[in-house]
């Protein structure tokens, strides 16, 4: 399960949201629109749209993570784009709009997430939509001078200002989304309003969080998984340090490894007594960099491995697969150490999970990237910059040597965050935020102040694995 879905699936129970997605599925080209199979869940529902598959490459692969993804992560010597590209990205985003029409009421709230879907809303509106839309971007938003990289970042910005509100994991991105508006635009930004000449854009940050409770438990009950116990027991009296990530060239992985490796170079006597698990979660197959990264990161491994290895103990264990989040927990509550390195990240909940994994009387070191979104919460962590190979290493021999007594308050400092910021809080404060009135509150439909119920629309991949 991604990230992305495994936050959002439990406000779908919780709350009475409609999640609308991809099936996974496409339909047949002389398909205009395609039918929603919908099924309860919890006290939602989800509803699940085929789509068009002569667009779908172009839209996913193409527009949204070979230009989109590496523009919102800094990343312009990636940025691969075409005109057809664009295209079929616009005409997805005008597709999931007419799915969605079909569950308009009268006291529906849209709730749009993350960068597959910026001119959802704009296609809304085109429909006739006035109820309030909302969006959520999970990954960064950069500098003006890095969106610009982007060839129509001026269209998809001026698309992305037809919602009512936009929502940020940092207020970095949202300051530098206002900054790209004054700068590049000419717009007007005032106490956090995008003033248009038809209506006010609002920005805000809610970081989002986990059930830092509910994941804790769920890493007590994984002590009696066999796969855990398996996994617990192989490692006799060594030390872990855990890497969980998709392969992706945002989150650092190359950089972590050479760290690692040049921990034991500077620290010879903890070869054999402490061990790295990276898992790494193939993505985006078929895409350049993709496939580039997966081969670098193997050789990177293997080379790890064939210098400082020994015919009876290998230093970094690396899987290409996927687990279940109650055996991840598992894994993380197995581990002294979690190495979260992103180069660039919206948020990251895996930093969030490992926390709260951990065995409170003897929690293990979260070892994060300064530039992870969770870094401006989780402060009591050990904070990395991920191009400073040796000062990964570095703070990742602190973290081995570091006393009990240091490990509980951090650890306990850091759980007080989660909990402030849970997955709980940042529905409930993007959907009241949502409900709020604005300055042209009578060009726009006022929803009553009990509706409760929201329509989300996610990236079509979200929702299977």
């Amino acid at each position: 399960m991604g990230g992305l879905a495994a936050a959002l699936l439990p406000a779908v129970k919780d709350f009475g949201a409609v999640w609308v997605g991809s099936s996974g599925k496409f339909n047949a080209p002389s398909d205009k629109d395609s039918f929603a199979k919908v099924e309860a869940l919890g006290t939602g529902a989800l509803a699940t749209i085929d789509l068009p598959k002569e667009h779908y490459n172009r839209y996913y692969e193409g527009f949204a993570n070979s230009a989109l993804w590496p523009t919102l992560h800094s990343r312009s010597d990636l940025i691969r784009v075409s005109q057809e590209d664009y295209a079929s990205y616009r005409h997805i985003n005008a597709y999931m709009a007419r799915a969605l029409l079909r569950f308009c009421k009268p006291d529906a709230i849209y709730w749009v997430q993350d960068y597959h879907f910026l001119a959802l809303g704009q296609e809304l509106r085109k429909l006739g939509v006035r109820q309030r839309i909302g969006f959520f971007l999970h990954t960064p938003w950069p500098s003006f001078s890095m969106m610009s990289s982007l060839p129509q970042h001026r269209e998809l910005v001026q698309a992305m200002l037809e919602y009512d509100l936009i929502g940020f994991q940092t207020s970095a991105g949202r300051k530098n989304f206002a900054e790209y508006v004054t700068e590049v635009l000419g717009g007007k930004v005032v106490d956090g309003h995008v003033l248009t000449e038809t209506h006010t854009c609002r920005l805000e940050t809610f970081p989002i969080g986990i059930d830092a409770d509910d994941f804790a438990a769920r890493a007590v009950a994984a002590d009696r998984n066999a796969e855990v116990m398996r996994f617990r027991e192989s490692l006799r009296d060594e030390r872990l340090v855990i890497g969980v990530d998709r392969v992706d060239y945002s989150k650092g992985l190359t950089n972590r490894v050479h760290a690692f490796e040049r921990l034991l170079t500077k620290h010879p006597p903890l070869r054999r007594r402490v061990r790295m698990l990276q898992i790494a979660v193939p993505s985006r197959c078929g895409i350049k960099a993709y496939d580039q990264l997966q081969s670098e990161l193997s050789a990177a491994v293997g080379e790890v491995n064939g210098r400082i290895g020994e015919p009876d103990w290998t230093p970094i264990r690396y899987l290409n697969k996927g687990y279940s989040q109650q055996v991840l927990a598992g894994f993380y509550r197995t581990a002294q150490i979690g190495l979260v390195t992103p180069l660039h990240d919206g948020m990251n909940l895996v930093a969030k999970e490992y926390v709260a994994a951990q065995d409170p009387e003897n929690p293990g070191v979260l070892v994060l990237s300064e530039f992870a979104g969770a870094a401006k919460e989780l402060d009591a962590a050990l904070l990395v910059n991920p191009n400073d190979i040796d000062g990964i290493a570095d703070q990742l021999a602190v973290a081995l040597k570091m006393p009990r007594e240091e490990r509980i308050e951090r650890w306990e400092s850091m759980m007080k965050a989660l909990r402030e910021t849970s997955l709980h809080h940042w529905f409930s404060s993007f959907v009241a935020s949502l409900k709020r009135g604005l300055p042209d509150e009578p060009a726009r439909k006022r929803l009553p102040a009990n509706e409760t119920r929201s329509y989300s629309a996610v990236p079509p991949l979200a929702m299977g694995g």
